[in-house]
């Protein structure tokens, strides 16, 4: 199915948003979104309503749709909630997972390790933890579990603007790959559990790159 106008303006300013081209706090107007995408108000309403529901902007009284807060408390919920539903996820699509899925896993996860740069990487880093919990055929669960993606990327690209971007995760996603490819589905969920909450380091260096 094609993507609507609406859905088409969120996802290039959800990018925005991601990458820190568009900062915390920033605002944003409907009638300059419509002029830059050459549209009507109405698609960039529902735009920003998209972008709202997947916690990348807040509506603020008398001021209007502005780019949401990446501080320490918001972080640290992200990666909470985070850790609990993709283990869930992994937890459903675990026995699920056939040659196919296993190869999709397994070829985000080389993409990952031949990236460039920090935008291929994280793109690459997504379709892994996408392609590993797809099989649990839960679609509300992976929905959420997209736009807590989305929140993800937000703190991956604030963190390495104040540390300098390096090739990650390829261990920890070998590791799990390795357990599922074993059938070792309780192993693949710990280590999924650990390498989750390991981005909670990361928050650290955000905060810091706030403040200076």
């Amino acid at each position: 199915m094609a993507e609507t106008t609406a859905e088409r303006i969120a996802r290039v300013l959800a990018e925005r948003i991601v990458s820190g081209e568009l900062a915390p706090g920033v605002p944003l107007r409907q009638d300059r979104v419509a002029a830059e995408f050459e549209s009507s108000h109405v698609p960039a309403r529902e735009a920003f309503q998209l972008l709202r529901a997947q916690g990348l902007l807040i509506s603020e009284p008398r001021r209007g749709m502005r780019v949401a807060p990446l501080d320490h408390a918001s972080m640290q919920e992200i990666v909470e909630i985070r850790a609990s539903l993709e283990v869930l996820a992994l937890t459903h699509a675990a026995p699920k997972l056939n040659a196919a899925c296993l190869n999709k896993i397994e070829r985000a996860l080389l993409a990952g390790e031949q990236a460039q740069s920090i935008i291929e990487w994280e793109q690459a880093n997504r379709a892994f933890h996408r392609e590993l919990v797809a099989p649990c055929k839960m679609p509300r669960l992976l929905a959420m579990l997209e736009k807590l993606q989305l929140a993800n990327s937000r703190i991956i690209f604030s963190a390495t603007r104040s540390a300098g971007w390096q090739p990650g995760s390829s261990y920890a996603h070998r590791q799990i790959l390795g357990a599922l490819k074993k059938r070792d589905f309780a192993k693949a969920t710990a280590l999924l559990q650990r390498h989750i909450r390991g981005l909670e380091r990361a928050t650290g260096s955000v905060e810091e790159n706030m403040d200076e």
